[in-house]
């Protein structure tokens, strides 16, 4: 055997190729050291291509957010699509996120898309636990698109809310809500939410001044709210004093409230608004006995960190982790700045009927402040938080607000107030349904 094919045999497959077309299938004779250098040359490069496609393929190359789905995505994106997205519109045909996973897949990373095809699992007409204040349509709301946009997270499918799901979730539990008025909302669309799966002779409600309790026998199971609008003790926690240079806060006080905590499974808080009612706080140390003395004004982020503290060493000491999920609603945002989302003219949500679609939106309703206290505080705590983050999602949502279709002292706005939104407009609270049942989908998510 010539040297020629000697080193034909013991080199890859694609030199053999290289030689053959350069004419040895042919019997057309080439110099040993020409076919030395096109073999090697070609060697080379294939160790080369390989390596390459080796790297490519390496798992610290791809930087999901969420687990991969086993099997083939559900689809392919096709240029009218992102059209569509820029619109608002849904296209389930260009789904190709992956499942859900709290660990990884990041709640603030999303955009409200319109579905018309979506059913609200209830309405303010068909569940009878909604505050007269909540229930938009019932006060005259003309639209009701904002009902129909859908959360959709970027990387990763968030599952809708299952009602059989939560009841299994909180069978044989109690969950609590605690905090403000924008925490009775939660609860109510959770209420709302999974009472219609319930059967009549099965479920009860109790509504109190500071504690409600819906009861459901079939699952053994209570979804109440108690209400604590600073979660630590204040003159305004039973006779609400809407003056907030009046209100006086124990801000190294919880236990009042938190005597009603104790033996609940899960525990939802949350605290914002309330706080933010001014730029001074009347912080007070011992008791309301010795009537005004003792307190001085504190900055409200000063204030919140100090009433945080007091509420975070109540849960450490008294939470038993393996008993108590804690979780944490974090802020929602206020829209009484039109401004904020470049419209000069109007006044505050009033008549706005569509959400911000400008990705990561921020405006002036959220106080980044707070959120860093709370995250701090949160953080060195020994009882593990989940955080219930709704801040970003819901700064979209200037459209979602009771606007002037809501109560004040509990009478709904007359023809004439509902003309004057400049004073009357609620640009704080949410209509239900609508924002609230994205934050106890997530809630639900997380549970």
């Amino acid at each position: 055997m010539s040297q020629a094919f000697i080193l034909v045999y013991l080199l890859p497959h694609p030199c053999l190729g290289v030689f053959c077309k350069m004419g040895v299938s042919s019997g057309y004779s080439l110099p040993v050291w020409m076919v030395m250098v096109v073999c090697a040359v070609t060697f080379v490069a294939l160790l080369y291509t390989e390596t390459l496609s080796s790297l490519s393929s390496g798992s610290f190359l791809r930087l999901n957010s969420c687990p991969k789905k086993k099997g083939e995505p559900r689809s392919v994106k096709s240029a009218s699509d992102d059209e569509n997205d820029s619109r608002g519109i849904k296209n389930e045909a260009a789904d190709d996120r992956f499942e859900f996973d709290p660990s990884e897949c990041s709640v603030t990373n999303g955009k409200w898309v319109f579905n018309s095809s979506f059913k609200p699992l209830y309405s303010d007409e068909s569940c009878p636990h909604l505050d007269r204040q909540v229930a938009c349509v019932t006060n005259g709301r003309p639209d009701s698109d904002y009902r129909f946009w859908e959360w959709q997270l970027e990387d990763c499918v968030l599952p809708r809310f299952d009602p059989k799901r939560a009841l299994h979730k909180i069978r044989g539990k109690r969950l609590m809500f605690v905090g403000d008025s924008l925490q009775r909302g939660q609860w109510q669309s959770f209420v709302c939410l999974v009472e219609s799966v319930i059967p009549q002779n099965q479920k009860s409600m109790r509504r109190g001044r500071s504690h409600s309790v819906f009861k459901i026998k079939q699952y053994n199971a209570t979804v109440e709210f108690y209400w604590a609008p600073f979660l630590v003790e204040s003159n305004s926690d039973l006779h609400i004093i809407g003056d907030p240079k009046q209100r006086i806060l124990r801000v190294d006080s919880v236990e009042k409230h938190a005597r009603n905590w104790h033996n609940v499974d899960i525990l939802v808080f949350n605290t914002y608004v309330w706080w933010m009612s001014g730029l001074k706080i009347k912080s007070l140390w011992g008791s309301f006995a010795n009537g005004e003395e003792g307190f001085e004004e504190l900055d409200a982020p000063v204030a919140y960190r100090i009433g945080l503290k007091t509420w975070a060493n109540w849960v450490d000491s008294n939470v038993n982790p393996k008993k108590t999920r804690v979780f944490f609603t974090t802020m929602s945002p206020t829209h009484m700045r039109r401004a904020d989302w470049s419209k000069k003219d109007g006044i505050r949500c009033y008549n706005e009927t569509k959400p911000i679609l400008k990705k990561q939106y921020w405006g002036s309703g959220s106080d980044q402040r707070i959120m860093k206290v709370v995250s701090s505080v949160v953080e060195k705590m020994k009882v593990a938080v989940t955080f219930i983050n709704v801040t970003q999602l819901s700064e979209h949502r200037i459209d979602a607000h009771t606007s002037v279709y809501t109560e004040v002292q509990g009478s709904v706005l007359t023809a004439e107030e509902k003309a004057e939104p400049l004073h009357y407009a609620d640009c704080i609270h949410w209509c239900l349904p609508g924002v609230p049942d994205t934050w106890n989908q997530l809630f639900l998510a997380y549970l």
